[in-house]
């Protein structure tokens, strides 16, 4: 069976908005059975394993179940342990988000009485517990079942091995005769098959396969990330593997958007595809990222259906997939055609246990490995700029400065401190480490010499240049190189602890124009170089002038143009 689009499922209005907020567009392979199956009233077993997305499968069609007229409890989910309900839970209360009136609440062992006697007492209409808990709360008569409508069981077997059939088979007799009846579990052993057979009335059976990672030519990692860090390691990791080509998965069309901008405005050359985009678009992006016309394409999962490209180097999971059939999709788009590939994913918080549960699905090997820190960066980057340099020489192609360096050695030089003068000039940005707060890096430059930031990606470098012995008025920022662009003075630079990205946000923030309206951001220690339409100069200039900036007044002005050094 293909998965289907939630549009196709016959879902509430509600419940449709809470799904796109929660970033889903399309149905998992269990969920495009079970859910279809559960709204129309029959009983489901469900066999999968942790990981295939079936807690959504139950979860929505026990959140569309509910009469919110009615404040007492209608749906009963049981856990095997606490951890799961309270993952449960959270589901269910992101998924209910929008329907006014439904209330959930996790009842286990461990946590106060007085709690879930008060949400009981409020009128919860979704229980989820953990057996123990809830045969507690049914001899003590404060969980009341007369008007349950659907019980489910979620990892029934599992369950059963910690010695709960007993509670189970109670629970189920107290509930009302007239309701569905659901089992989801990775297996049936006899006594779950004799539970269904005395509980459920026609079942719909569903059974999704557990699938092997066929791919041992992908390298899987996995990084436990704050959510606030996520931009920065994603950048330190490529500057330390030095990723080139690669394909980065976000859960929405909101977060495709953002990382595409911060990573354009780092100097990545990026470009994003997602579903409200054209097809005419997707297929223009696709076509430059084929040509390697970038170096990353951030998506979503639905946008990258079909994407066949062979050679990608490395697959991020920016945000975690939504469930295991997801991940092996995303890191099937590497390791193609006999080459080997890298997928590296991100976990936040407690997403740990989401990504044990991927990991059980697809029987990988994914290991945890420990964040880079900025002194291996710096190694990283020292060392690609040694690699050009030396590249450099040895392939000659370089235009000789023989008058230039023979007048500095008669002063005096040396010929030691004249090549360190000049790489500190021309290579200042490859080895100089970058101050700032914990793991925020700028883009290394061995591709890149002249630390060159665009609103528009492009991957190809733009080497310095030297002929007189000091930078051209177009290297020394005096003058933007791009047609109908204006390049501004701005009055801050490095040592202020500016990126790329603020001074992008500034200019389009105050002024409203549209990022396109700026080109080149060039950081310098003291001030920054800033390309702009020339059209909307003026406005730039007299907008910016004056305004408090990173706890600094802002000045702004036109670069003026350097007169050559008399011969």
């Amino acid at each position: 069976m293909q998965k289907k689009l939630f549009a196709e499922l016959g879902l509430s209005p509600e419940l449709l908005k809470a799904v796109v907020q929660m970033g889903y567009e399309e149905a998992t392979h269990i969920q495009s059975q079970a859910i279809p199956a559960l709204l129309s009233g029959a009983d489901v077993v469900g066999q999968s394993q942790t990981g295939s997305g079936k807690t959504a499968a139950f979860a929505i069609p026990a959140i569309e179940s509910v009469d919110v007229r009615v404040r007492a409890p209608q749906v009963l989910i049981l856990c095997p342990t606490r951890e799961l309900a309270v993952q449960v839970a959270e589901e269910v209360a992101k998924l209910a988000s929008f329907k006014k009136g439904v209330r959930e609440i996790p009842i286990y062992g461990g946590q106060s009485y007085d709690r879930q006697l008060r949400g009981l007492k409020d009128g919860a209409q979704i229980i989820i517990g953990t057996p123990g808990r809830v045969m507690d709360h049914l001899d003590r008569r404060t969980l009341k079942m007369d008007q349950i409508k659907l019980v489910i069981l979620d990892e029934a077997d599992r369950m059963l091995d910690m010695g709960f059939l007993d509670d189970i088979r109670t629970v189920l007799k107290q509930a009302p005769t007239e309701r569905q009846t659901v089992f989801f579990s990775a297996t049936l052993p006899r006594p779950i098959q004799e539970l269904i057979k005395t509980f459920t009335k026609n079942p719909v059976n569903v059974t999704i396969e557990s699938q092997a990672l066929t791919m041992p030519a992908i390298e899987q990692v996995y990084y436990e990330v704050d959510r606030r860090f996520k931009l920065d390691v994603l950048c330190r990791l490529i500057d330390v593997e030095d990723f080139k080509f690669g394909i980065v998965f976000c859960a929405t069309k909101m977060m495709v958007d953002e990382l595409t901008e911060h990573l354009v405005a780092r100097g990545y050359a990026a470009d994003k595809m997602h579903g409200d985009m054209t097809q005419a678009m997707r297929e223009r992006v696709i076509a430059k990222f084929r040509k390697r016309g970038l170096e990353f394409l951030v998506a979503t999962d639905v946008a990258a259906r079909g994407l066949d490209v062979d050679d990608v180097e490395v697959v991020f999971n920016y945000d975690l997939p939504h469930d295991g059939d997801d991940y092996i999709h995303r890191i099937g788009r590497t390791g193609r055609a006999g080459r080997s590939g890298r997928a590296i994913t991100f976990v936040a918080g407690r997403e740990i246990y989401k990504m044990q549960s991927i990991i059980r699905f697809t029987k990988g090997k994914i290991r945890r490995e420990r964040i880079p820190t900025e002194e291996e960066v710096e190694k990283k980057r020292a060392n690609s700029f040694f690699d050009s340099l030396r590249q450099t020489l040895e392939e000659g192609k370089y235009e000789r400065q023989d008058a230039l360096i023979g007048r500095l050695l008669d002063q005096g030089y040396a010929a030691t401190d004249i090549a360190s003068a000049l790489i500190h000039l021309f290579g200042e940005e490859e080895v100089k480490p970058v101050q700032g707060p914990p793991m925020r890096e700028q883009r290394p430059a061995p591709r890149r010499r002249d630390d060159d930031f665009r609103s528009e990606p492009r991957p190809e470098p733009r080497p310095a240049t030297m002929g007189t012995g000091r930078k051209s008025d177009r290297e020394s920022g005096a003058l933007s190189h791009e047609t109908g662009m204006v390049r501004l003075t701005l009055g801050v630079g490095r040592d202020h602890g500016i990126q790329p990205g603020d001074v992008l946000g500034v200019i389009v923030g105050i002024t409203k124009l549209p990022k396109e309206t700026v080109g080149v951001i060039r950081l310098q220690t003291k001030q920054t170089f800033v390309d702009v339409a020339e059209e909307h100069a003026d406005l730039v200039v007299t907008k910016l002038s004056g305004i408090e900036f990173k706890g600094r007044k802002l000045w702004c002005k036109r670069a003026v143009i350097a007169k050559p050094e008399p011969s």
